[in-house]
């Protein structure tokens, strides 16, 4: 079987690794640009599905989001309903980075599909979209203390 795990790996902690070197000096560490990103996409999104829509623990991104906050990037406000629960909001100096953000994902996006068809990218993300919807299943299932059976 080929290592087609191995090779999205490694092109995600390259990707991951560029974007951390270029956002090193808007005061952007260790992946918060994730982060920044969908919180500036989904204005009012809460942290538990944040959290959920980057594939990580709920611990990792109260990490991430407090550093956020500390830094003035995003800030938390209490539901209108319930006092409990904080949406996450952009900070104007969020939203004046997210343009940056997004173009060099535009460009990352280029550079790793330079070469191929319309149909192929189409192709790759429709398969890439399956493999992603079938580690989902496992995600959710370890995610709640259960142990995979290999």
């Amino acid at each position: 079987m080929k290592e087609i795990l191995r090779e999205i790996g490694m092109i995600a902690r390259a990707l991951d690794s560029i974007s951390n070197i270029e956002f090193k000096e808007y005061g952007l560490t260790k992946g918060q640009y994730l982060y920044l990103v969908r919180i500036c996409e989904n204005p009012g999104i809460i942290q538990e599905k944040l959290a959920e829509m980057i594939k990580v623990d709920r611990t990792t991104a109260a990490r991430a989001i407090q550093k956020l906050e500390m830094n003035g990037f995003i800030e938390k406000k209490d539901d209108k309903e319930n006092k409990k629960i904080k949406k996450l909001f952009p900070k104007k100096k969020g939203k004046n980075i997210y343009p940056i953000i997004k173009r060099e994902n535009d460009y990352s996006n280029g550079v790793s599909l330079a070469g191929y068809s319309e149909t192929e990218v189409e192709t790759i993300f429709n398969l890439l979209q399956r493999v992603r919807k079938n580690i989902e299943k496992d995600w959710e299932f370890v995610k709640k203390g259960n142990k995979r059976n290999y």
